[in-house]
């Protein structure tokens, strides 16, 4: 790990007001639901949980992967809750969401990854009235095809997948994750269900370069990749994987102006842009 540590700029200076986004974070509680907004050390919980957004997190809190860039605790996985995909449905229809995120930790001790509690999940959601809009960031399933295929007819309107730095880094921070393999959900979603909308992110400032951020965005446009999201790599702790460069506000609209001059319907670039902040305006809510 390098010591060398940038000094951080001013335009990083979002405060956290945890008292404004109790209420939520109760009613989550109370419900059994865990978020990724809390496990991953989100900066932007406080504003998402304000006006009662969440990004819910199935399938445990305990990753089966080690990535260096993440919070989320690693270990060995606990078993599947047949329960949840209702307790999600539940605690939505208390919060009233028309847009709801869900993703999960990784699971490879799992034959399907997880799939089928994902189609479960969109299911039971779908199930509420009015019904609300569902993106589902998924894992990797290891590319199995039964797995991705689930998912593509699962009648989500978003499948997010996040590609998460460039290929030179994969090595570095990706451990048990591929490129290409991530690459190919995306292709493979697509060709499944044309109809379905299809997004993925990058952080950036892990050590890659603009030319390398440019070659992804021109990678995932080759699979019709409809949004992105670019936001700015924060270590977790002194323990992940360092902190390379802070990228600037200009630097991250150049790449928005980039992404959109490419094709992508929907971009969201900013320092403080996670993968699934204000997911809700890359859809006009019906």
């Amino acid at each position: 790990m390098r010591s060398y540590v940038p000094q951080k700029p001013l335009w990083l200076d979002k405060k956290l007001n945890l008292g404004a986004c109790r209420e939520v974070k109760e009613l989550l509680r109370a419900s059994g639901v865990r978020t990724v907004c809390e496990e991953s050390l989100c900066p932007n919980i406080t504003e998402c949980f304000s006006v009662k957004t969440a990004t819910v997190m199935i399938l445990g809190s305990i990753c089966s992967r080690n990535c260096t860039f993440c919070a989320v605790q690693k270990g060995i996985p606990s078993p599947i809750d047949a329960g949840e995909p209702e307790r999600v449905r539940l605690a939505a229809e208390k919060l009233g969401l028309r847009y709801v995120v869900v993703t999960s930790v990784t699971r490879d001790d799992l034959a399907d990854g997880g799939s089928e509690l994902f189609s479960r999940t969109c299911r039971e959601l779908k199930k509420m009235s009015p019904s609300p809009q569902v993106e589902l960031l998924i894992p990797d399933f290891q590319g199995k095809i039964e797995s991705i295929e689930r998912i593509a007819y699962s009648g989500a309107e978003v499948i997010s997948h996040n590609l998460e730095t460039t290929p030179c880094l994969y090595i570095e921070v990706r451990k048990g994750a591929a490129y290409e393999r991530s690459l190919d959900v995306l292709r493979r979603i697509k060709e499944l269900n044309p109809e379905i909308l299809t997004k993925s992110g990058l952080m950036l400032g892990l050590g890659e370069s603009g030319e390398d951020i440019l070659a992804v965005l021109l990678d995932l446009r080759s699979v019709s990749c409809d949004f992105l999201t670019l936001g700015q790599y924060l270590p977790p702790t002194r323990h992940h994987h360092p902190l390379a460069e802070y990228i600037s506000p200009e630097k991250f609209n150049f790449f928005a102006s980039e992404a959109r001059n490419l094709g992508f319907k929907g971009v969201q670039s900013s320092p403080y842009t996670r993968s699934s902040y204000r997911a809700h305006t890359f859809l006009p809510v019906s």
